[in-house]
């Protein structure tokens, strides 16, 4: 809620320059909206990361990046949509991953010695 509210103000103790303020005015939803799925990955990647199910997450991260995160920024570049189009790219990255962990964290396979 504090970052959605500081949409205007937080960009100005990061640089000087209108340009910027203008187009981090436009990127900021991104970041906004993506924050309660990326808290809940990264606290996900902790735990796999501790039980030490780091073949998953390699695999689960390639297959993310290159489905998903790689084909909408190459689409961005194609189609003219500009950052905004990366941004949506590495919301699709870090949504893709959540789906992912997700799914890995409903079983009990990651808590399995060595799977």
């Amino acid at each position: 809620m504090a970052l959605a509210a500081g949409w205007h103000v937080l960009p100005g103790a990061f640089t000087s320059s209108p340009a910027v303020r203008h187009q981090a005015s436009h990127l900021w939803w991104f970041l906004v909206a993506m924050q309660p799925a990326a808290g809940v990955l990264f606290a996900l990647d902790g735990v796999l990361l501790g039980a030490g199910d780091v073949a998953f997450m390699r695999t689960l991260t390639l297959a993310a990046a290159l489905g998903v995160f790689v084909p909408l920024t190459v689409a961005a570049y194609l189609d003219g949509w500009g950052i905004a189009g990366v941004w949506g790219g590495l919301s699709g990255f870090v949504l893709a991953r959540l789906v992912g962990v997700l799914a890995r964290v409903a079983g009990t396979r990651w808590a399995l010695p060595g799977t």
